[in-house]
């Protein structure tokens, strides 16, 4: 199963579509901030939160969520704003804000995983892109390429002076050791 949580009334073709509203499209009404949703575990194969997650309330809770309903492996993609972004900041209904190492405290081969210990739950963070929707010309592109071939360096010296707009993540359920 693939499902397109906060799909609004733009669905991903051939998934199950999870709004708060009855938008077109939408074919299960769920308010993504009550928990539990409504799926058995393991279910999903594939799991979408377009510009979601930064409008939930505990983004703890919901990855937990993430965890329960996927299947081992299960492959979910975040997009997020970045926080640099001015968009990350002007929308009045984003809760939180995300850098690249946002999703590190999930993952097992990360050391905040260990350290901080936020919740028992395991992701292998499989890839952290900039800007990957954004269209491929000028000099911003530039700066995106750069960012997502040297991400550290880019974050130490030209993130704050030219910041990009968005951070697409890519992850895998983790439910056994590897």
């Amino acid at each position: 199963m693939i499902l397109d949580l906060g799909c609004g009334s733009s669905k991903r073709p051939g998934a199950v579509g999870v709004d708060i509203g009855p938008f077109p499209g939408v074919d299960v009404v769920h308010d993504l901030n009550r928990h539990p949703f409504p799926f058995e575990d393991g279910v999903a194969d594939e799991i979408y939160l377009d510009n979601v997650l930064e409008h939930l309330d505990d983004v703890i809770a919901t990855m937990e969520e993430l965890h329960r309903i996927g299947r081992d492996g299960c492959r979910i993609r975040i997009d997020v704003p970045y926080f640099r972004s001015r968009w990350a900041a002007m929308d009045p209904t984003h809760v939180h804000a995300f850098t690249p190492e946002s999703f590190a405290y999930f993952d097992p081969t990360h050391p905040f995983s260990e350290r901080y210990g936020y919740s028992a739950v395991r992701f292998d963070v499989e890839s952290v892109v900039y800007n990957e929707r954004f269209p491929a010309r000028g000099p911003r592109t530039l700066v995106a390429r750069f960012a997502n071939r040297r991400a550290e360096r880019y974050e130490s010296y030209l993130a704050p002076i030219i910041p990009l707009d968005e951070l697409t993540f890519t992850l895998r359920v983790r439910k056994h050791a590897r």
